[in-house]
């Protein structure tokens, strides 16, 4: 499972992606992921939203996560 990163989710991770090793848990749906980044990296809980989407998709908190999917973390955007 790769997670991509982007915008302030990148800096606060301090990496543009990373990967879980074979041997770690995987969180099981999206909910348990972002519990498990913000467990991680807690700075990542201040931001006022973080969308996530699986395999270019957006995805809600109950969807379903597989070990083979492509996770983006994409923050909060600003601008006119």
């Amino acid at each position: 499972m790769e997670v991509l990163l982007f915008g302030i989710a990148k800096d606060i991770v301090g990496e543009s992606s990373f990967r879980f090793d074979e041997d770690d848990v995987l969180p099981g749906s999206v909910f348990e992921l972002k519990q498990k980044l913000k467990q991680s990296f807690p700075e990542l809980d201040k931001l006022s939203s973080l969308a996530i989407a699986v395999n270019s998709e957006y995805a809600e908190d109950e969807e379903k996560l597989i070990r083979g999917d492509e996770i983006a973390l994409i923050p909060p955007v600003s601008g006119g």
